[in-house]
């Protein structure tokens, strides 16, 4: 039973047993003088399984174990895994990872030189370049209203159903960047194969890296996924590229974090998380964004389950505040047939006015006016109750509300053709 795992395992290793087995966790003793908190475990038993190091005493510490504890018990030993370092490589590209850094298709997953660290430290502020450049999307919306530059973050903010991941995936197709890392973090199985061979299609998954941890997987799992997401991602910038980071989603990797941070002891606070959770989001956020030097940026979206539409839920404020602007996806209006079903007026962009032209500002200002005024006219105007001519807003709302609204579902080829798809948006049908 013990020999599998034993033949992983060097003549050298550092060796404990488990001497407590309770509350989802695992008491080891003999590993305190070389361990420390993140470090992974490999346990000798019937399972082979593996762990994560959360909690420590003086003389002991806890391992929250990477799948079911049936068949364990005290005296089972464990041994400090040497070979955990993480090593991104540039043949990664095409390839779905698993979080054990294995892919997903069987084939030998080659190493490269670089250590990454899954839990990196903050770079100095004064360092970071601003924004860059606005780059093309594809998507008319996101040319326009909601401009993404080199280096920015947003948030992608929907509720389930709602086209979010067909939305992802064509921002991985269009988005100009050198390198995309997909990281999706708690999808159930049957979406990440649909999402590699029908949504990311060919031309996606090319340039890109895919990242999975499915919704049946442990807590660690979930986390240490995301964690392998974003330090390859650095490596890459660290080569001066640029990469670009979709993240779906931050909820579960949220989710998993707290699952650890309260099975290791930690208190909960607001809707159970802990108060680390909130910090392990923006530590997750702060290592995309604007590079340093000759280093490359990180151009990120980071997509937000909001359940029931509440945009003041604990995670969804927390990402709103932290980044640099939210794109707001509607059930009513996906359930009208218009997709993406982004809500022009509740979603921001950080980077404008400095990412648009004085012209295309005043354009952008017109036709968010107008957009408000037949939202706020709706409910009178579908029912009948609004009488033609008692406002002139409202009247010019009415006639160029069609042309707007389908406007948010064109594609582009660059910005400068959807800034012109909306100028005629703009312009009053011919009679």
């Amino acid at each position: 039973m013990l020999t599998g795992a034993l033949s992983n395992a060097s003549s050298s290793a550092f060796w404990g047993e488990v001497v407590s087995v309770e509350n989802g966790l695992l008491e080891i003793e003999g590993l305190n003088d070389v361990a420390k908190i993140g470090d992974r475990l490999q346990f000798v038993d019937a399972l082979s399984s593996s762990g994560e190091v959360v909690a420590m005493r003086e003389t002991s510490l806890f391992v929250l174990p990477d799948a079911s504890m049936a068949g364990m018990s005290p005296g089972d030993r464990a041994y400090l895994r040497a070979d955990d370092e993480f090593r991104p490589s540039e043949k990664w590209l095409g390839k779905v990872i698993n979080a054990a850094g294995e892919a997903t298709d069987g084939a030998v997953t080659p190493r490269g030189e670089r250590v990454m660290a899954l839990n990196a430290g903050e770079k100095p502020i004064a360092n970071r370049r601003g924004l860059g450049a606005r780059v093309n999307t594809g998507l008319a919306p996101f040319d326009t209203f909601l401009p993404l530059c080199k280096g920015q973050r947003i948030g992608l903010f929907a509720g389930s159903g709602v086209g979010k991941t067909t939305l992802v995936g064509d921002l991985a197709k269009e988005i100009e960047a050198d390198i995309v890392i997909v990281a999706l973090i708690g999808e159930r199985s049957r979406e990440i194969g649909e999402f590699v061979d029908r949504i990311l299609s060919s031309k996606g998954r090319d340039r890109s890296i895919m990242f999975v941890s499915t919704c049946d997987e442990p807590a660690p799992m979930k986390r240490r996924c995301a964690l392998m997401a974003i330090a390859t991602a650095e490596y890459f910038r660290d080569k001066g590229l640029h990469v670009l980071v979709l993240f779906d989603s931050i909820t579960r990797f949220a989710d998993a974090h707290r699952e650890i941070a309260l099975t290791a002891g930690e208190t909960p606070s607001l809707r159970a998380y802990p108060p680390s959770t909130f910090r392990a989001i923006a530590a997750l956020a702060e290592r995309t964004g604007p590079g340093a030097g000759a280093s490359g940026d990180i151009t990120a979206i980071f997509s937000v389950l909001v359940a029931g539409s509440d945009m003041d839920e604990p995670i969804a404020d927390t990402v709103r505040s932290i980044l640099d602007g939210h794109v707001v996806m509607d059930r009513a209006i996906a359930e009208r047939g218009r997709f993406p079903a982004i809500n022009i007026r509740r979603s921001v962009s950080r980077s404008l006015p400095y990412a648009a032209s004085d012209e295309e500002n005043a354009m952008l200002t017109r036709a968010r006016r107008l957009i408000a005024a037949y939202d706020d006219a709706a409910t009178m105007i579908q029912t009948g109750l609004y009488a033609a001519g008692s406002d002139p807003e409202i009247d010019e709302a009415i006639e160029l509300w069609p042309a707007l609204d389908q406007f948010v579902s064109e594609r582009s080829r660059n910005c400068a053709e959807s800034f012109e798809k909306l100028d005629a948006a703009l312009s009053k049908p011919d009679r």
